[in-house]
């Protein structure tokens, strides 16, 4: 039974606009557009119930930590997978993202991410305890922004504040003392059912 549980959802949204690249302003990345037409996302997307219905209740111990991406448009709905997996909504995070001139989003530009932390029972944070706004650039393959990917100071951190036997969900790599489950990695648990591989 895990105590931890750090999870990126693939919410089912809209990518942004197809750029021909990016540009530099000062110190603010700016995106060069081609049309203002919003992308289907590089990977394939789960609805709320999809996610909801994943088994994780039936893998985690009494007493757990979950940590889940959110994007700001799931920000309210977020919490029926919360329920769902059998946890109680207490705070968040805030990914400031670094040089960011764009981002998802209509009406206001998205350039920041939550990453809410939700407890089942009553298992004791240790280490230092976080700020809930935490700045850090996008991870970048190649020059370019790696879509969805979360920065690795994110995961430290977890590992400093949530003790126990630890999964990561929706995982991109293998990760030291963790066990990770999704479609780009070897799973470490195989009853879950995972989305088709996608390319993020």
């Amino acid at each position: 039974m895990y105590n931890v549980i750090y999870a990126d959802p693939p919410w089912e949204q809209k990518g942004g606009r197809k750029l021909s690249g990016y540009k530099m302003d000062g110190d603010k990345q700016l995106w060069v557009p081609v049309d203002n037409k919003s992308l289907d996302l590089p990977y394939p997307t789960m609805s709320i119930d999809e996610i909801a219905a994943i088994p994780v209740k039936s893998i985690v111990a009494k007493d757990a930590h979950l940590f889940m991406w959110v994007t700001n448009k799931y920000l309210l709905e977020s919490k029926a997978v919360i329920k769902a997996w059998g946890f109680k909504y207490v705070t968040c995070i805030t990914w400031k993202k670094k040089k960011m001139g764009g981002g998802l989003g209509g009406m206001v530009r998205g350039t920041s991410e939550f990453l809410l932390f939700c407890r089942r029972g009553n298992l004791k944070a240790t280490g230092i305890i976080p700020e809930s706004v935490i700045e850090a650039k996008r991870p970048y393959v190649n020059g370019y922004p790696c879509h969805s990917k979360k920065p690795e100071v994110f995961a430290e951190l977890i590992e400093q504040v949530s003790p126990g036997k630890r999964l990561e969900m929706f995982a991109r790599n293998q990760r030291a003392g963790w066990d990770v489950f999704g479609n780009q990695v070897e799973n470490s648990i195989t009853f879950l059912t995972a989305p088709a591989p996608d390319t993020r």
